[in-house]
């Protein structure tokens, strides 16, 4: 595969930068996050968490009951970023218009998040982005669609051996992607409490199948060593016989997220990361079953596609 190399800001060539930005975006992570990352919230007793938080609308979903601002530092939660708030009454939205400058109620729990009490502020509408440093290299990959190949990717697991996705061809494989330092509930604690899901309900089926992997690749491998994964994993509850968290080189891990629609980049922090989701079923012949889009999903969905994925005929 060729390598292409892109600078951010030179105009004319695809902004990776901005596009993370302009998607479903999130951007969680500072060091005291680090500690509910090695214990996920799903071990963890019930709490609530409630800031005040000031920033732009960036867009209006009310059909969705959504809004995406990008908000300010939250001191002791997250640093300045762009992403998508759940509202639970779209009259929250009334009135609102992209650029508006608002301040609002985060509520915060182990296992959801969501915002109220939005009140505009007198002040002019902005539409301005926040800079995004730096250059990356990038593989020149084409997207993946259903019934591709599976490319052979090299990645490292949490006991610091090498994998290659190829070694799983007769069994149903899913990926996911998250980052530890996330703490956001219904970003990547979902992504991992929801595989964790999936897989006790996979080990209980009475006959299910045997042939099956989960895959967590890390989306920060500058941070997320092997040893940060193992303990993850550990807190996880992970059966390391059918769950494995991986990182690797970033321009592969780059190269993989975009061949199935998964965007990030970090933030001008250096610390944050904004970025979508994606899960990704491949069957035992090792071609792309399903792309599953962000994070409305439930375990017992991808429990079916991994029951289906794993009768395909290697």
């Amino acid at each position: 595969m060729q390598f292409v190399f892109r600078e951010f800001r030179q105009p004319g060539l695809r902004v990776l930068a901005l596009a993370a930005l302009a998607v479903l975006a999130v951007s969680c992570g500072r060091e005291q996050a680090v500690n509910s990352a090695t214990t996920p919230p799903a071990t963890a007793p019930s709490t609530q968490q409630v800031f005040q938080v000031k920033g732009v609308v960036v867009e209006l979903l009310p059909a969705e009951k959504s809004v995406r601002i990008r908000h300010e530092e939250i001191p002791d939660y997250m640093p300045a970023m762009t992403m998508p708030f759940d509202v639970r009454d779209t009259n929250e939205l009334t009135g609102l218009a992209i650029g508006d400058t608002v301040v609002f109620r985060m509520t915060v729990t182990e296992t959801d998040g969501w915002i109220d009490q939005i009140q505009k502020l007198l002040v002019p509408r902005t539409n301005a982005l926040p800079s995004v440093p730096g250059i990356r290299f990038e593989r020149d990959v084409e997207p993946l669609n259903i019934g591709d190949a599976m490319p052979d990717y090299r990645f490292t697991n949490q006991l610091g051996q090498p994998i290659n996705l190829s070694q799983f061809r007769g069994q149903a494989l899913a990926i996911t992607y998250i980052f530890t330092r996330c703490p956001f509930p219904t970003f990547c604690p979902l992504m991992s409490n929801n595989f964790r899901q999936a897989q006790d309900a996979l080990l209980k089926m009475p006959g299910g199948p045997t042939n099956w992997h989960l895959l967590t690749l890390t989306i920060d491998p500058e941070w997320d060593t092997p040893e940060r994964l193992k303990n993850y994993a550990v807190g996880m509850r992970h059966d390391p016989k059918h769950w494995s968290f991986i990182t690797g080189d970033l321009v592969d891990i780059t190269a993989i997220a975009e061949q199935t629609g998964l965007t990030f980049a970090r933030d001008p922090d250096g610390v944050g990361i904004s970025h979508n989701l994606r899960t990704v079923v491949v069957d035992a012949q090792g071609r792309v079953q399903n792309i599953i889009p962000e994070n409305k999903w439930k375990p017992e969905e991808l429990v079916d596609e991994i029951v289906k994925a794993a009768r395909a005929k290697p």
